[in-house]
């Protein structure tokens, strides 16, 4: 009788584990999320898989944009305590308001909520909660700028392409004068 349960707890693991990969491997990224338990709201583009071990404890909100290789992680650094306290165990929840772009390669840790109206720059470490209205980029992120004087600095350089295919828009880049592009100050 004890072979049959430990067959039986064997077969389920391994159905588990081919659930898992289908997910993983055959689900869109957002379809994924869902399927493991990240909330995520209307009108969102998420295209990352990488909500570590307690997907659960994630909530997305609205008209939220996630590349591939953005990292969310519900806990962190327990493995040093557990020689002292060997069931150690903390998390915390990620919030992602409404109207957020998270840059490729961003990492967001345990307990930080992202305000509404807020852009965080490629290859941030997001170690603390971020108010509504800013820029924040860096490791760890801090404040750059405000979304508001952002846009202000963009619009003129706004050409209204996103109706066009990729070849109609790669013609219409490659034909516009250089004055159309933005360009970035040096350092100083």
């Amino acid at each position: 009788m004890k072979s049959f349960k430990y067959n039986s707890i064997w077969i389920m693991r391994f159905i588990n584990k081919i659930i898992s990969i289908y997910r993983r491997r055959i689900l869109s990224p957002e379809k994924y999320a869902r399927s493991i338990g990240v909330k995520i709201g209307k009108d969102c583009a998420i295209h990352t898989r990488n909500f570590n071990s307690e997907p659960y404890l994630i909530e997305i909100g609205d008209n939220v944009q996630i590349p591939d290789k953005v990292c969310f992680y519900t806990h962190g650094g327990n493995w040093v305590l557990r020689k002292k306290y060997p069931k150690f165990d903390c998390f915390g929840k990620i919030k992602v308001g409404n109207n957020v772009y998270i840059g490729n390669n961003s990492i967001i840790l345990q307990g930080c909520t992202i305000a509404d109206n807020v852009m965080i720059a490629a290859g941030s470490v997001v170690t603390k909660s971020v108010p509504s209205g800013v820029i924040v980029g860096g490791n760890p992120a801090r404040i750059i700028g405000k979304v508001e004087d952002y846009e202000k600095k963009v619009l003129p350089y706004n050409i209204d392409s996103k109706h066009l295919s990729p070849d109609e828009k790669r013609k219409f880049l490659l034909a516009l004068d250089d004055d159309k592009f933005q360009k970035k100050d040096f350092l100083k």
